[in-house]
């Protein structure tokens, strides 16, 4: 089981490199780690690879940080935190300005209906849906670093919200409440809603000042899109009692949708006829603009505002008709005007909404963040991650304050906004402008506004997220684990619920990347003929390998969830396991096996090493030495080395044996093995 040489380079400028056979060149010096640190680090640079202290280090980022609190240091500081002070000193003024002007008052218009729609999906009033559409986009467009970016209200969240609301404060068992009653549990559960918010802001904003902007990766793409896609599905479910005029009490828990198809199913005779004439019409008018949008994007200047239209026809009609008091069509109301008074949420509800909190918060910034960088590479801009954690952070807690629910990015008004022209996060100041007209003078035009209406806004806005599944095919074509990934998510979020299956989905996703690191085998590489490349030993190419000589490569993580999977290759192929079986043969049939000698193992793949991995590679040390093997490692990276020196590596190895590519450690080897030109070396295809 032999593996390949080192490359060679010439000993003078006038000697020309031997490239058929490499190997018959003169060696070089090979160069060890510890000489790479004296010809081009210094002593000082090797003493800190090899032994340098975590609080010296820690005291020099101090003093780093302490010299930044300057003038110029207090700028830099304010121009990350308020991303206006940069796009705004350049925005084009007569280039964006208008296109800003016409997306913002177009996703303001959607705005309107869709706020008072999840509003109810979240069980709370339908005016603070309005509330939760203007404060939220507001901070965003002075905090957050999405140019395309809309903020609001999003029917993910505001299902879970709406779940966490209903066992919070449930509903009295009689069901029949009066004015009075009906006031108060409203206003604990816009308490509650507004707590939610309060609690998963914080958290957004505790993840800011510990920069864990990068947890945001630990969602997959299979992941986010599995759990809108089966969140969107409980959507629809949920709204089937509005739809069909149904007073059922909400569902809760595991199991929810198919508890709420059983309920459905079983109160489906009491059904009212003209509640579900206004579905069937309102669907039947949705979904072909929705498609209308879609397909003529590029054609139409603005996108047809289908669901405003929707609202306006049927306030008319439900009022002309008095839907309400002859045929007792639920309707929205009336909407108070102007805005709540800033209250803060009751600090002693926090403990209890803290596990549903922690959920929302994740939800809420990774949709934020996979929405922000979709459009930022689009347009060639970067986001800031953290930045995001402080904005969508802020934007849910100071909200909080005026009654507002939890808010992120939305799918559909993003889109929306991208294609209505928008180019900046002024758009959003417009969009404030619209909702604020409604808040201020036109809520009582939606008074008579049936709330099957707004159950089929809620339908109608989950296509995107339905259509998701198409990508299914394709992502069984590029990756079998990324589909098991998202079925599992979506299978837990459709039986389970939405945080339960998102807990799911990210624990089964964190699972496939620890065993595919516990699958990885170590891989026998040869250096091809007449080139510098090692190639692994079973590719078909020309490789020369040399007796007595295995070069290794590791390309994974040593931790203790791969130190024993570490431990069984190495056994097996350098002849360590009990009874000394013989070593493995990575070549043609009639290849014969000779004991191994000298064995270089390629560390550059070993992105980190833990304690229990560390002692594995000075264990392999101690055996090799005990069986006569000289053991070399090449291109290890500087914390793998200082785990490595700290675990007592150099007990085992001298400084010589550590190499800084695989190229010397091959030359050292073939030293050591006393070779000098190619006649001892077979090549084989």
């Amino acid at each position: 089981m032999s593996g390949l040489l080192g490359a060679r380079t010439c000993s003078s400028p006038g000697e020309a490199s031997d490239l058929k056979f490499p190997l018959g060149a003169k060696l070089r010096e090979p160069l060890t780690q510890a000489r790479f640190q004296q010809l081009f680090g210094g002593a000082e640079q090797a003493q800190d690879l090899l032994a340098e202290s975590r609080w010296s280090g820690l005291c020099r980022l101090w003093r780093r940080r302490a010299c930044a609190c300057s003038g110029p240091g207090a700028w830099r500081l304010l121009l990350a935190r308020l991303p206006p002070l940069r796009w705004l000193p350049q925005y084009r003024w007569r280039a964006w300005l208008l296109g800003d002007a016409v997306a913002g008052v177009t996703v303001g218009i959607v705005h309107v209906p869709q706020g008072m729609a999840f509003a109810l999906l979240t069980s709370v009033p339908p005016v603070f849906g309005l509330y939760t559409s203007f404060f939220p986009i507001l901070i965003y467009t002075l905090l957050g670093t999405g140019r395309h970016l809309s903020t609001g209200t999003f029917a993910v969240l505001s299902l879970m919200t709406g779940s966490a609301v209903e066992r919070l404060v449930p509903e009295p068992l009689g069901g029949n409440l009066s004015a009075i009653e009906k006031e108060q549990l409203d206003a604990q559960r816009v308490g509650a809603a507004a707590a939610l918010a309060f609690g998963s802001g914080a958290l957004m904003l505790g993840m800011f000042a510990l920069q864990l902007g990068v947890l945001s990766t630990f969602l997959s793409e299979p992941v986010v899109k599995a759990l809108t896609s089966g969140a969107a599905l409980h959507v629809l479910v949920s709204q089937l009692p509005s739809l069909l005029g149904l007073r059922l009490p909400r569902q809760i828990g595991c199991f929810a949708l198919f508890k709420t198809l059983a309920a459905v199913l079983t109160a489906l005779p009491q059904s009212s006829p003209a509640e579900l004439t206004i579905s069937a019409l309102s669907l039947a008018l949705l979904v072909p603009v929705k498609e209308l949008n879609v397909r003529f994007r590029d054609r139409l200047p603005t996108p047809i505002p289908g669901e405003i239209v929707m609202v306006l026809l049927a306030s008319v009609l439900c009022f002309t008709s008095s839907l309400d008091t002859r045929y007792n069509v639920q309707i929205v109301g009336l909407l108070p005007g102007g805005f709540p008074e800033p209250l803060l949420p009751n600090l002693a509800e926090l403990p209890r909404i803290l596990g549903d909190s922690l959920p929302i918060a994740l939800v809420a910034f990774a949709v934020s963040a996979s929405l922000a960088s979709i459009y930022a590479d689009k347009y060639s801009y970067a986001i800031d991650s953290n930045q995001e954690l402080l904005a969508h952070g802020a934007s849910n807690l100071i909200s909080s304050l005026f009654s507002c629910f939890p808010n992120s990015a939305t799918l559909a008004t993003t889109s929306l906004l991208v294609d209505a022209g928008g180019n900046t996060q002024l758009a959003g100041l417009f969009s404030c402008m619209v909702v604020l007209s409604v808040l201020l003078w036109l809520g009582p035009f939606f008074y008579y506004l049936p709330k099957a209406v707004l159950a089929c806004i809620n339908i109608s806005s989950m296509r995107q997220m339905f259509f998701q599944m198409q990508e299914l095919p394709q992502l069984w074509r590029i990756s079998r684990m990324d589909f098991a990934v998202w079925m599992v998510t979506w299978v837990s979020v459709v039986t389970l619920s939405v945080d339960l299956g998102l807990a799911v989905g990210v624990v089964f996703s964190m699972m496939t990347v620890v065993c595919r690191t516990q699958r990885v085998q170590c891989v026998a590489l040869g250096l091809a003929e007449g080139t510098e490349l090692y190639r692994p030993l079973q590719e078909s190419h020309k490789l020369l390998q040399v007796p007595g000589l295995c070069i290794l490569s590791y390309p994974t993580p040593l931790y203790f969830g791969t130190r024993g999977q570490f431990r069984h290759n190495l056994e097996w192929h350098l002849g360590l396991g009990r009874g000394k079986e013989t070593p493995k043969v990575d070549g043609p049939p009639d290849a014969v096996a000779e004991p191994v000698r000298v064995v270089v193992l390629d560390c550059s793949g070993v992105a980190f090493a833990d304690a229990a991995g560390a002692r594995e590679v000075v264990q392999l040390a101690s055996r090799c030495q005990d069986a006569g093997i000289h053991l070399l490692l090449a291109q290890c990276n500087a914390s793998v080395l200082r785990t490595l020196t700290q675990a007592g590596l150099l007990d085992r190895v001298t400084p010589e044996q550590l190499f800084v590519s695989v190229q010397d450690a091959a030359a050292h080897a073939l030293e050591r093995l006393e070779l000098t030109g190619p006649k001892t070396c077979t090549v084989w295809v």
